[in-house]
């Protein structure tokens, strides 16, 4: 063993005429990669070989280095390797199984990166060997399961979590991994959910085990029956649930910290002395520089939460005390590339009634504002197709939130500084619909921000809940829009099918006619509806106009367009109906112009007098289904997802170079 401590660490420099030594471990896996069993003349080879730091760099390049037919010349030395660190899990002694996990992570890594063309069978084969795989997969998974619920060291844990990661993510689409077989049949969803009940394992690991489980979720979900998708959807465990919640809020408001500094970083810079000098005509370049990396893996454990588990709409809205003390993940976090996150900066905080200031030392306690604010800094600017597909995955998480949305009930004071949360998603769709109005027009999240609008409607309705809102601020916005859509029609009729939108817009407003007295909170609301609808006519008779134009030709949008004409039936009926008795009142009265509540006194006057058609199914929506209309979108997201994650399992955090000298002495 004196030898070994002289030969440890680096390679040392010689003499011109003679070769560098090797450290001993590379001398031992060079004999690995011999044809021969290297315990045939040393016996106790393997015992040796785990005392030795591991060498991830060297091993990992030695399996690459070689062609498929060398590789299979050595299989048989590749599978004893494989199980002798199996059998080293469960030594006593924390260096070997250190050195075990370390060396499990370079062979599964190296050999699929040799054999990237080749199926995962013959990855099985090469590691472990057909006849042996079941049993060695049954063995590492139990041990890890061990390990991960054990008291021992939190580095061994961390390290633990690593390998896995290793072994899901080693190939780009995780569903063509045949490995993760087994790790379905002998699963650690037990062991992961501890770690999140456990407030300290959680703070150390949290953040791996959300993105293990995320990522496992989604292993052939549409194919197979995958066990974890089974135990996550049945979770009921408060304690459980919450610290998913809190890993992913401290994920998310670490985000949003970063932009928030980066954002006053830049708004106390050179450039905006700059601009206060010669205006705002370069702002968008400006805030093009203001950049933060997204964590789409992050969010991913949050749409499997929510779209999976009822349980789990309740912790959105919970306060957690405990969220300034915990603190961002020791490991790197895996990440998508940086991207310019906007182009202007929020108008204003669209949930500042509901939200903790944003500091560094004072963190959001609440996941859905957390989230929220997440959303509408990267949904600012969807100019690029990372963007699009962030602000897409928002949205997607937002309408499986509001199919069950909680609505917290709140006394009618509208000075009241807190309100219900379902008013903070209102706002952010609001902001989104008024500020995406663009030549690349966003058609896909502009579908789903009204249907998210629509859902939330449709619970009011059912529910009957009256919601203290700024109703006003929704019609400008969905006019504004309708607006957009006329002008540009040429344009975006080229790309999209804009009569659906238009469609979804005008039966928005038929809800609120048909329904509005459910869920509105006052009469006086309803009746702010008409006034709106009278004064912004020319709006709803332009849109009238323009889908009779194209209902009645014989083009490709004579269906679409002949929809929308029905469902202006009753905005119409209502502008005809008021328009004339509005002008009688004011040339009775000689008033050239009426003031809103003259217009509102004639409103309330002639309710009776009005006729409207009642429309059939406004109150019903499609229930979201991710198999049937998302699946290409998840498969290509978790595809980026697995190649960031094995990205950032970079060497220096597989080595833990804190964990060796944590057990530098073998009792």
């Amino acid at each position: 063993m004196a030898q070994v401590e002289k030969r440890g660490g680096l390679l040392r420099k010689s003499s011109a005429s003679k070769k560098p030594l090797k450290e001993k471990v590379v001398l031992m896996y060079d004999e690995i990669f011999m044809t021969e069993d290297p315990s045939k003349c040393s016996p106790r080879f393997w015992e040796e070989l785990f005392l030795m730091k591991v060498n991830l760099e060297y091993l990992e390049g030695k399996l690459e280095s070689l062609d498929g037919e060398e590789l299979m010349k050595i299989k048989d030395n590749i599978n004893c390797l494989f199980q002798h660190c199996i059998q080293a899990l469960g030594e006593e002694h924390p260096i070997r199984v250190v050195n075990a996990l370390q060396t499990l992570c370079a062979l599964i890594r190296g050999v699929h990166q040799k054999n990237k063309s080749t199926s995962g069978f013959d990855i099985i084969n090469m590691l472990m060997g057909f006849d042996k795989a079941e049993l060695c997969m049954k063995n590492l998974m139990e041990s890890l399961d061990s390990l991960l619920c054990a008291e021992g060291s939190e580095s061994l844990k961390s390290l633990c979590l690593k390998l896995l990661l290793c072994l899901v993510t080693v190939t780009d689409n995780i569903s063509q991994n045949t490995i993760l077989e087994y790790v379905m049949i002998n699963s650690i969803f037990e062991a992961i959910l501890q770690i999140l009940s456990h407030p300290p394992s959680r703070r150390e690991h949290g953040y791996d085990a959300v993105v293990l489980l995320a990522l496992l979720v989604n292993y052939r979900k549409y194919e197979s029956v995958n066990p974890y998708i089974v135990k996550l959807s049945i979770v009921d465990d408060e304690a459980t649930l919450n610290g998913m919640g809190l890993v992913i809020t401290q994920a998310l408001s670490e985000y949003n910290r970063q932009y928030k500094d980066k954002e006053e970083e830049h708004q106390s810079g050179f450039f905006s002395a700059l601009t206060n000098m010669v205006g705002s005509m370069f702002i968008a370049d400006a805030h093009e520089k203001i950049s933060v990396q997204t964590n789409e893996a992050i969010l991913l454990a949050l749409y499997e939460a929510v779209h999976l588990n009822r349980n789990f709409i309740t912790v959105l809205a919970q306060s957690h005390p405990e969220m300034g003390l915990v603190t961002t993940p020791v490991s790197p976090t895996p990440t998508t590339p940086a991207t310019p996150l906007g182009t202007t900066p929020p108008s204003s905080d669209v949930i500042s009634s509901v939200e903790l200031s944003l500091d560094a030392d004072v963190q959001t306690s609440n996941l859905l504002i957390t989230f929220l604010k997440y959303s509408s800094i990267v949904m600012q600017d969807t100019k690029d197709e990372h963007r699009l597909h962030s602000g897409k995955l928002c949205l997607i998480i937002l309408t499986c939130i509001a199919e069950p949305m909680r609505h917290r009930k709140k006394a009618a004071d509208k000075n009241l500084p807190c309100r219900p949360l379902v008013c903070a998603v209102l706002d952010l769709m609001v902001e989104f619909i008024v500020t995406h109005m663009m030549k690349e027009f966003p058609m896909d999240l502009y579908v789903r921000c009204v249907q998210v609008v629509h859902k939330l409607l449709c619970y009011q309705k059912k529910c009957r809940v009256r919601l203290h809102y700024t109703w006003r601020e929704l019609w400008s916005a969905l006019i504004n829009l309708l607006k957009f859509l006329m002008s540009n029609e040429t344009v975006l009729l080229a790309k999209h099918n804009i009569f659906t939108l238009t469609l979804m817009i005008v039966n928005l407003f038929n809800m609120f006619i048909t329904y509005g007295d459910t869920f509105l909170p006052t009469p006086s609301s309803y009746d702010e509806l008409y006034y709106e609808i009278i004064r912004m006519h020319q709006s709803f008779d332009n849109l009238y106009c323009m889908v009779l134009r194209l209902s009645t030709n014989a083009g490709q949008w004579k269906e679409a367009a002949s929809k929308v004409t029905h469902a202006l039936v009753n905005i119409r009926a209502i502008v005809s109906h008021f328009t004339p008795k509005i002008e009688s009142y004011a040339a009775v009265n000689h008033i050239s112009q009426l003031s809103e509540e003259q217009v509102l006194e004639v409103v309330r006057a002639n309710y009776d007098t009005l006729t409207l058609k009642l429309q059939d199914g406004l109150d019903q929506y499609e229930r979201y289904s991710e198999q049937h209309k998302e699946a290409a979108f998840f498969k290509e997201l978790v595809r980026s997802i697995s190649t960031n994650v094995r990205r950032n399992l970079a060497f220096h955090t597989l080595s833990q170079e804190a964990l060796l000298k944590e057990f530098s002495t073998i009792s």
